[in-house]
């Protein structure tokens, strides 16, 4: 997917994401996605997927998500090791005993193997690691999609990548990220207009906002941050935005009414009201229409 920031009114890429887990990152994005128009949110969290608690949504189709992985054609093969040496996952192993095995979990789908072997002896076949989940909340105003990942595999990315595949280029794209800043993190925010970053104004909430700001200045995409569960911890968070430079797009006190509403899986703009125009007013900020 081609990134291009999108001005002058037109639709955004918007990714969020927090350095640790337990910020509030699903709670923004679903609220955010609540107080838009024309959204499509979709959950890149699949260790995790929790969007969809939120929306109740109408599933209308689920979908296998699958990668390559290699297979040996033992009448050909010659077990010369070729493929084993150019594997860089060392998802192959060609034994002594006349016999290559293959490790699908460490296999990252490049198909180099296949290239390298001079007898044509290895060929690629799909293999299941997960499914895509796409409909329409409740009440028929957002497009979700999410990817749940089976139990037991090692990598994200390559569900994650076939998640984004299903952006709809006519809708403001929310992109709800996994926690941390591995490589789920990246392949999910890759792309995106902007990032929202969640954090709290703690010294865990901090270490790892700057962790996340390091990686996003590095894959050069914009940023702001989104306070959560103000009232609690200390004030280093606002000082470390202030002296970097990092607008603070929304403040979100720590509120036992909120609280209340996530445990019994309320998006807390439905119950009150009168936050949608403040959360509206973030994509305002990020658009530059509003200081």
């Amino acid at each position: 997917m081609e990134r291009a920031m999108q001005q002058n009114g037109e639709q955004m890429i918007i990714a969020v994401a927090s350095g640790k887990g337990g910020t509030g990152k699903t709670t923004v994005a679903v609220n955010l996605a609540l107080s838009l128009s024309n959204v499509q949110l979709m959950d890149c969290d699949v260790e995790e997927p929790n969007a969809h608690l939120f929306l109740n949504p109408v599933i209308e189709e689920i979908k296998p998500a699958c990668t390559l992985v290699p297979k040996v054609n033992y009448d050909l093969c010659d077990y010369c090791g070729k493929c084993a040496a150019a594997c860089e996952y060392n998802a192959l192993v060609a034994l002594p005993q006349k016999e290559v095995m293959v490790f699908p979990e460490l296999c990252h789908g490049c198909g180099l193997c296949s290239l390298v072997c001079p007898q044509d002896a290895i060929s690629e076949e799909p293999r299941e690691i997960g499914v895509i989940k796409t409909g329409k909340s409740g009440d028929g105003n957002i497009d979700l999609v999410y990817g749940v990942l089976n139990i037991g595999e090692v990598m994200a990315t390559p569900l994650i990548d076939q998640v984004k595949a299903d952006l709809d280029p006519e809708k403001t794209v929310i992109i709800d990220v996994s926690p941390g800043t591995a490589c789920p993190v990246i392949a999910a925010v890759q792309g995106s207009d902007y990032c929202i970053l969640v954090t709290e104004p703690t010294p865990f909430g901090l270490y790892d906002l700057r962790l996340a700001v390091e990686v996003l200045r590095v894959i050069k995409i914009p940023f702001g941050v989104v306070i959560n569960r103000v009232g609690i911890g200390d004030r280093k968070v606002y000082e470390y935005c202030e002296k970097e430079g990092i607008p603070i797009l929304l403040e979100i006190p720590h509120d036992t009414r909120i609280a209340r509403y996530y445990s019994e899986g309320v998006p807390f703009v439905k119950a009150m009201p009168e936050w949608k125009e403040q959360f509206a007013g973030i994509m305002k900020r990020i658009e530059g229409k509003e200081q």
